[in-house]
């Protein structure tokens, strides 16, 4: 391990950004990842998620059944993208460089960082609104709030990867407690209408809209996942990765979207776009005080989120310059990008505040579609095409190996999602011509993966895979010198 980075370590702060990690400083267990991504869903923003389908006419059984679909079919990509980190010791956006080239991969880390941004102010609202009414404060105060959780995420994330693993795994019990508790009170005081599980009672609309905001919500995720395992051993295997991502992110996710469906359908006028008031009084249902604990806990879980959201977007951001300009992974650029990310989000959380549920669902369908072919070339490349070997100090490279521009990802991208439009249907926004044919029904999901996929596997027959990969282990060796002995922030000397 460098000086540099064995003074970080010691002291909190983490320096690497978008460089490799190399071996001797990898650390952790596969485990940690579990209760990260059991958090990053255990929390308001994803019960607001199970309750898409209620809006549109669905009845509790079909939601259900939604959520659980569209669970299994985003969190497969989801864990797959996680399953990346240990192996290439990289961000995950970095990892786009390879199918969109150098500079061809700034056209979907416009998309991630706006996603950053995006889920941020969301979260942002919901937590202001959550500890504001945990400890009964004016509506008066809400800037207040909204400012010291900004500062709050911003500074955690500055400390980076090793204190955000580890709130996480602390906040699982107190999360896990406070979930058992309000799903009890929410089962025992909270009787469901006649209905509840006809299935005879089925609402095509509703279940596919159902389906994909979670489908939407899970893989919105595999932007920054391997983030969060790119410090894992080297040999970490990847299913292990695989199962802990899956397991932490599913039941995170299935138990709160479910119980958001749950109030949805019991509490009649249930707001959607305030589940902050919905908690609170199944909570004190439960015995008095217990929602402004509810309330408090829920808000913690949610700093969490923004954490994930400032260290990603950081990273996105550097990538992003980097592309254009080189830079060094120095704790100043760091302080720079993570403020700039806090910023933006902070500032624009007040402005959707009164429109959460509107901006929400439109923003999870919007993250879906921009996403769903970019995973679809992504693990294409990684498990497929390249089977998981790149030549690393290439990446970092702006006329390597992988060259400006990609075509055959950005290509399979764009016929990808060009293909996917007739299928679109945001409400108030867009709805494409086959949608409308089929009554308002989504399934662009279905249309975006096989196409982007296939496209790519075919436009990368030609590329000599056994070139790279002996390109990839002649300069091994040089990704694990010191960092005091490198001139690129790859570990190679720039041509």
């Amino acid at each position: 391990m460098s000086a540099t980075n064995a003074e970080s370590r010691s002291s909190g702060l983490e320096t690497r950004s978008i460089d490799y990690v190399p071996k001797s400083e990898r650390h952790g267990k596969v485990w940690h990842v579990g209760p990260l991504w059991f958090m990053s869903n255990a929390q308001l923003a994803t019960l607001a998620v199970g309750t898409t389908s209620f809006a549109l006419g669905g009845n509790l059984i079909w939601s259900i059944v939604a959520i659980a679909l569209g669970l299994v079919i985003g969190t497969i990509f989801m864990a797959a993208h996680s399953s990346q980190g240990p192996k290439l010791g990289l961000p995950q956006m970095v990892q786009s460089r390879p199918q969109f080239g150098y500079i061809g991969a700034l056209l979907v880390w416009l998309f991630a960082f706006l996603q950053y941004a995006g889920f941020n102010v969301f979260n942002t609202v919901l937590a202001g609104e959550s500890l504001g009414d945990a400890v009964n404060a004016p509506a008066t105060l809400a800037p207040l709030w909204v400012l010291l959780i900004t500062l709050a995420g911003a500074v955690i994330a500055l400390f980076g990867y090793d204190l955000i693993h580890r709130m996480e795994r602390y906040l699982v019990y107190l999360t896990v407690i406070v979930m058992a508790l309000v799903t009890i009170s929410a089962l025992v005081h909270l009787p469901l209408p006649s209905g509840s599980f006809d299935l005879g009672t089925f609402s095509p609309i509703a279940f596919f809209a159902q389906l994909g905001v979670v489908a939407g919500y899970q893989i919105s995720w595999a932007i920054y996942v391997s983030d969060y395992s790119r410090y894992l051993p080297a040999d970490t295997p990847t299913s292990q990765t695989f199962r802990w991502t899956f397991w932490g992110s599913a039941i995170g996710g299935a138990w709160i979207m479910i119980l958001g469906a749950y109030l949805a359908a019991a509490i009649k006028g249930f707001d959607a776009g305030n589940p902050v008031a919905g908690i609170l009084k199944v909570s004190n249902d439960l015995f008095p005080g217990f929602g402004n604990i509810a309330l408090l806990v829920f808000a913690l879980g949610l700093v969490a989120v923004i954490v994930l959201n400032m260290y990603g977007g950081s990273l996105t951001l550097i990538s992003s310059i980097d592309s254009l300009k080189k830079v060094k992974p120095t704790l100043s650029i760091r302080i720079i990008t993570v403020a700039i990310t806090a910023a933006i989000s902070g500032i624009l959380a007040g402005f959707v505040a009164s429109s959460f549920e509107a901006f929400f669902s439109g923003f999870l369908f919007l993250v879906l579609y921009f996403f769903i072919p970019w995973t679809a070339v992504n693990l294409t490349d990684y498990f497929i095409v390249r089977k998981g070997h790149y030549a690393i100090a290439e990446i970092f490279k702006p006329r390597g190996i992988y060259r400006r521009w990609g075509w055959q990802g950005i290509t399979a991208y764009l016929i990808g999602f060009l293909c996917m439009t007739p299928f679109f249907n945001v409400a108030g926004l867009y709805e494409g011509f086959v949608s409308k044919a089929m009554g308002g029904v989504d399934i662009s999901l279905f249309i975006g993966l096989p196409v982007s996929a296939v496209l790519y596997f075919a436009f990368t027959r030609g590329l000599d895979v056994a070139a790279e990969r002996a390109l990839a282990d002649s300069q091994a060796a040089a990704l694990e010198v010191p960092d005091d002995e490198k001139e690129d922030l790859a570990g190679a000397v720039i041509d």
